[in-house]
C-alpha cells in the first residue's frame, strides 16, 4: 500500500478503529501471552518445589523417629545391669556378648561403645544409620565412654520413605556405597542443594537433608521427585492459557465490531442534528482535520459556536463536574494508607469544596492508647480562624458528633475523623481525631454541611483503615504472649542477614536459648505462670539485645536472637549476660508466698564461622544448645567451628 494511501486510511475514522484495536488489544495480548506463559512456568516450579519440600519433610519426620526410637532403646542399653557389670570391669569379651544379645533382643541394628582409649564394643550392621548417643557415666557421675545405638538401615528407611511419599531415595553414607530405590540407575554424585537432575534418561526435582552418623561424619538423604508430573502440568496450564487469551481474542474482536458500527451510526446522528442546530444558538468550536466525518461534525459546530448565549447552563455543568470529582477523590483516596498524606488531600479538597479560607484536621496517632492530639494536616490560610476552629473541636470532643458553631462572623464545621467507646459506658464516644473548616462572613448551608460531612466521613474510614492495617501489619510478626518477633519474622530476619553476612563478609550470629524443666514449671504451678515465666524471659531479651539484633519466639519455651555483625565470641558472651540475667529473676508464686527461680540453657554459632547457610547455622545452634542440656543446663555451649 502506498504511503500517501496508508497515512489517508489511518485519519479516517475506520482506519483510526484498527489501529486502536492493534494498539489496545493485539499487542497487549501478546506481551500478556508471554508473561502469563513464564507466570505459569514459574508457578508448576514453585508448585513442584513445595510438593518436593512436603515430603522432604516427612522424610525428615521418619529419620526423627528413627533416632527417637534409637533414643529409646539407647536408654533400655545403658540401663542393662549385666552390660554394665562387664563394662566396670573392663571385660571386652563379656561386654561384645552381652551387646549382641542386646541387639537380638532389641531388635536394634547396630550397638557401638566408645571409651576415650577408642572402640570399645562394636555390634551389629556397619550398615546402620541415624544413631542416637548416650554418655556413659560411673556411680560417681564421672563420664566414661559413649552409647551409640541404631535401630535402622539404610534400605529399609530409603523403602520406608519411598511407600510415605512415593518419591524415590537415595542414602550415602559417610562411608559405603549409596542406597537407593531407583530401578537399575546408579546415582553417582547428587547435587547437595535443590536441583533438577537427570538420572537414567529421566528428570528428577532433587531435594536433600543430612544426620549424623556413626563415624562422626553426616548421612545425606536425597528424595527424587519425577519430573514428568511438572511439565504434564505447565503443557496442561499452558494449553488453558491459550484458549483463554484466543477466547478472549474472539470476544475482543466481537465487541471492537459492534462498538465501531455505533459509533459510525452514531457520528450519523450528530452530523444530521448539529446541522440542524446550526441554525439556532447553541455550539462549541472544535478543531477540524481532515474530510472524514469528525471533521464534517466539527464544521458545524464551530458554525454553532458564534450563537452561544446562554452561559448559565456551562455553570451548572461546572458544577456538577466539581462535586462529582470532589466525591470521586473521596471515594478513591479511601483505600491509601498513607495518614497524614490523606488528611492534608481531604483538608485542601473540603477547603476547596465549602469556600473556606482555611481548615485543619488533629488526631492521635494511638487511639488505643489514650495519645495526645497533634495537628496533622492544615488545608488553606487559617490564620485569623483558630478560635473559631478551636470551638468547633470542642464542641464535637463533648459530644462525639458533627458540629457547626459560629461567634460573630466566623463560621466553622467540625467533624470526627473516628471515635473509640470511652471508658465510662453512660458516657460520650471518645473522639481520636477531628477536621474541621472555617470562613468569615457568610454561615455555612446545607450544600456545604452536606459535602463537608461527606468528606471528613471518608477521611475516617481512610485513618480507619490506615489503623487497621498498621495494626495487621504488626500483629503477623509479633508473638502474641511475648510481644517478641514470632516464628515468621525470625526465619525471614535469619535469611536477609545471612544473606547480608554472604554478600558484605561480614558475620552474623545465632543464639537459641531453652528455659530448663519448664514443663515442669507448668505441670507444677499451672500454665499461667508458664506464660508469665516466658514473659519475664522475654522483657530479659529485650533488655539485653541491640537495636539491631532480633529477639524472637522460636517455639514453645524456646527463644532466639538474631546477632547481625557479631561473631562467635560476641554470640557467647550475649548468651552469657542472658543466662546471668534469667536466673536472677525472681517470680512469686501465688499459692505459697515464695519465689520461683528458673535457668536456661544456650547454645551459640555464627555464619560463617560454624555454619554456611541458614539450615546450617540453625542446626549449629540447636546442637550447641542440645550440648548445654545434656552437660548440666544453666550453661551456655560454642557451636563446633567447621572447616
Amino acid at each position: 500500500m502506498p504511503t500517501s494511501r496508508l497515512l489517508s486510511f489511518l485519519r479516517s475514522f475506520r482506519g483510526r478503529l484498527t489501529f486502536f484495536f492493534v494498539a489496545i488489544v493485539i499487542v497487549p495480548m501478546i506481551s500478556l501471552s508471554v508473561i502469563v506463559f513464564r507466570l505459569l512456568d514459574d508457578n508448576e516450579s514453585a508448585k513442584a518445589d513445595a510438593r518436593l519440600a512436603a515430603r522432604q519433610e516427612a522424610a525428615i519426620n521418619l529419620q526423627e523417629r528413627a533416632r527417637n526410637d534409637a533414643d529409646r532403646a539407647a536408654v533400655e542399653v545403658s540401663q542393662d545391669v549385666l552390660l554394665a557389670t562387664a563394662l566396670r570391669a573392663g571385660d571386652a569379651a563379656a561386654a561384645r556378648r552381652r551387646a549382641a544379645t542386646l541387639v537380638g533382643e532389641l531388635e536394634l541394628k547396630r550397638l557401638v561403645i566408645r571409651r576415650p582409649a577408642g572402640t570399645f564394643v562394636d555390634v551389629g550392621s556397619r550398615d546402620a544409620v541415624f544413631p542416637a548417643v548416650r554418655e556413659l557415666r560411673d556411680d560417681g557421675g564421672r563420664s566414661f565412654g559413649s552409647l551409640l545405638v541404631s535401630t535402622t538401615g539404610p534400605r529399609s528407611y530409603a523403602t520406608l520413605v519411598k511407600e510415605a511419599t512415593d518419591l524415590d531415595v537415595v542414602v550415602s553414607r559417610p562411608r559405603g556405597a549409596p542406597i537407593d530405590t531407583l530401578a537399575d540407575v546408579q546415582p553417582g554424585v547428587l547435587p547437595t542443594v535443590p536441583s533438577v537432575v537427570e538420572l537414567g534418561g529421566i528428570s528428577y526435582r532433587s531435594a536433600s537433608f543430612t544426620a549424623p552418623a556413626f563415624d562422626g561424619g553426616r548421612t545425606r538423604i536425597t528424595v527424587l521427585a519425577d519430573e514428568a508430573r511438572t511439565t504434564n502440568d505447565r503443557q496442561s496450564s499452558r494449553g488453558f492459557a491459550i484458549g483463554l487469551l484466543a477466547g478472549f481474542f474472539v470476544l475482543a474482536f466481537l465487541c471492537a465490531l459492534i462498538v465501531a458500527r455505533a459509533l459510525q451510526r452514531q457520528i450519523a446522528e450528530f452530523l444530521a442534528a448539529a446541522r440542524r442546530i446550526g441554525e439556532g444558538d447553541f455550539g462549541i468550536v472544535v478543531p477540524t482535520v481532515g474530510r472524514d466525518e469528525f471533521a464534517a461534525l466539527g464544521t458545524e459546530f464551530n458554525a454553532m459556536s458564534r450563537q452561544l448565549q446562554e452561559k448559565v447552563e456551562a455553570l451548572q455543568r461546572e458544577e456538577v463536574r466539581l462535586t462529582s470529582a470532589m466525591r470521586t477523590i473521596g471515594d478513591t483516596a479511601a483505600s491509601n494508607l498513607d495518614r497524614e498524606a490523606l488528611l492534608d488531600i481531604f483538608v485542601r479538597t473540603a477547603v476547596e469544596g465549602v469556600a473556606g479560607p482555611g481548615g485543619a484536621a488533629r488526631a492521635t496517632l494511638r487511639p488505643d492508647e489514650g495519645g495526645e492530639f497533634r495537628q496533622l494536616a492544615v488545608g488553606g490560610d487559617p490564620a485569623g480562624l483558630e478560635d473559631i476552629i478551636r470551638l468547633g473541636e470542642s464542641d464535637v470532643l463533648a459530644t462525639g458528633r458533627p458540629a457547626t458553631v459560629s461567634s460573630g462572623d466566623l463560621h466553622a464545621l467540625a467533624h470526627p475523623l473516628r471515635t473509640a467507646p470511652d471508658q465510662s459506658p453512660d458516657g460520650p464516644p471518645r473522639v481520636t481525631g477531628i477536621m474541621a473548616v472555617a470562613r468569615r462572613g457568610v454561615p455555612f448551608d446545607d450544600k456545604d454541611r452536606e459535602l463537608f460531612h461527606y468528606l471528613a466521613g471518608q477521611a475516617g474510614v481512610s485513618v480507619e483503615n490506615v489503623g487497621l492495617h498498621e495494626t495487621v501489619e504488626r500483629q503477623a510478626v509479633t508473638d502474641e504472649l511475648t510481644t517478641l518477633s514470632n516464628r515468621r519474622r525470625f526465619q525471614e530476619a535469619l535469611a536477609t542477614e545471612v544473606e547480608r553476612s554472604k554478600r558484605f563478609d561480614q558475620p552474623v550470629g545465632l543464639v537459641l536459648l531453652d528455659i530448663d524443666d519448664f514443663k515442669r514449671v507448668n505441670d507444677t504451678h499451672g500454665h499461667q505462670l508458664g506464660d508469665e515465666v516466658l514473659r519475664e524471659v522475654a522483657r530479659v531479651l529485650k533488655a539485653t539485645a541491640r537495636e539491631i539484633d532480633e529477639p524472637a519466639r522460636y517455639g514453645g519455651e524456646e527463644l532466639a536472637i538474631v546477632l547481625p555483625g557479631t561473631d562467635l565470641e560476641g554470640a557467647y558472651n550475649l548468651a552469657e549476660r542472658l543466662r546471668q540475667g534469667i536466673e536472677e529473676l525472681e517470680l512469686p508464686l501465688p499459692e505459697d508466698g515464695t519465689t520461683l527461680r528458673i535457668t536456661a540453657s544456650f547454645g551459640a554459632a555464627e555464619v560463617p564461622g560454624t555454619a554456611d547457610d541458614v539450615r546450617a547455622l540453625i542446626a549449629a545452634a540447636d546442637e550447641a544448645l542440645y550440648a548445654a542440656k545434656h552437660s548440666g543446663k544453666n550453661r551456655t555451649e560454642r557451636a563446633q567451628r567447621i572447616g
